[in-house]
C-alpha cells in the first residue's frame, strides 16, 4: 500500500513524514538548512532514534554538545532537552519515533513559536 509523503515546511528547513502508524511508529526525514536550528525542546512521551544521512550535525543532548557526521546514530528519550543545528551546511536526518508528533515543549525558539505544540 502506498503511503502519501507529507511535507511540512519549517522555518529551519522541512520535514518529510513518510510513515505514521498511530500507536505504533512514525518515520521522518528532517532537512535542516545551513544555519538553521530547531527549538531547544523536550518531549513528554515521544521517544526518537535518529541517523545522520548527510552533513555535519551539531546537537545538544542534555548538557552535552556533540557533532555528528554521516553514519552517526543517537537516541532522544522523553524528558531529554535537545536541539539540532546545521552550522556547517545543510543536514539531512532520518528519524524513527513513537507516534506523538505534536509532543513538543519548546524552552527556546529562534522563530517565535509557542512553547507547546
Amino acid at each position: 500500500m502506498k503511503f502519501p509523503v507529507r511535507v511540512v515546511e519549517k522555518p529551519w528547513g522541512r520535514e518529510l513524514i513518510f510513515a505514521h502508524v498511530p500507536g505504533k511508529y512514525a518515520g521522518k526525514i528532517l532537512i535542516i538548512d545551513k544555519g538553521g536550528r530547531l527549538s531547544l525542546q523536550y518531549h513528554r512521551k515521544k521517544h526518537e532514534s535518529l541517523y545522520v544521512l548527510k552533513g555535519r550535525l551539531t546537537l545538544r543532548l542534555g548538557r552535552r554538545t556533540l557533532t555528528a557526521d554521516p553514519g552517526s546514530a543517537f537516541e532522544v528519550r522523553p524528558g531529554v532537552v535537545h536541539r539540532f543545528q546545521a552550522l556547517h551546511g545543510r543536514v539531512t536526518l532520518a528519524e524513527v519515533s513513537t507516534t506523538e508528533l505534536e509532543d513538543v515543549v519548546r524552552l527556546q525558539d529562534d522563530y517565535g513559536r509557542s512553547r507547546e505544540k
